[in-house]
């Protein structure tokens, strides 16, 4: 989320998008106080394949027809993989009109120092989510 910048405003996981009788999920909906847009993440565990590009514009022309505002910019669209194939990635994007963005994610198995500091331990979300679950 740092490399994301600042502006951000965390809209809902799994968001609906009800078209008809069928509904799909956005995994990740932003929105961008700066840009004065919607933003949507789609996380996915494997390398780019280019059908990803296709569901992102279906979101992104969803988003742009029914969710925002008429002074709302166009909604963005983020494709986070485990792998991309840089080539792929282009090919599939080249034609489309809306704004997407291929990129890659690392696991990290320990958190940066910097972050450490800024950032809850995993006892303490794992106590906060037992007390408000009521957990034992």
């Amino acid at each position: 989320m740092l490399e994301l910048g600042t502006g951000f405003a965390f809209i809902g996981e799994q968001y609906p998008l009800k078209i008809g009788d069928n509904e799909f999920y956005i995994d990740l909906l932003f929105y961008n106080f700066k840009l004065h847009c919607f933003v949507a993440i789609d996380l996915k565990t494997g390398r780019f394949v280019p059908e990803y590009a296709g569901k992102m514009n279906f979101y992104l022309s969803i988003l742009d027809e029914k969710i925002k505002d008429e002074k709302d910019n166009p909604s963005i669209g983020l494709i986070l993989c485990k792998d991309k194939n840089k080539v792929i990635a282009e090919y599939s994007l080249k034609d489309m009109t809306k704004p997407i963005g291929v990129s890659e994610y690392k696991l990290l198995d320990v958190l940066p120092d910097e972050l450490q500091k800024t950032m809850p331990s995993i006892t303490d979300i794992e106590s906060k989510f037992m007390e408000k679950y009521k957990c034992n």
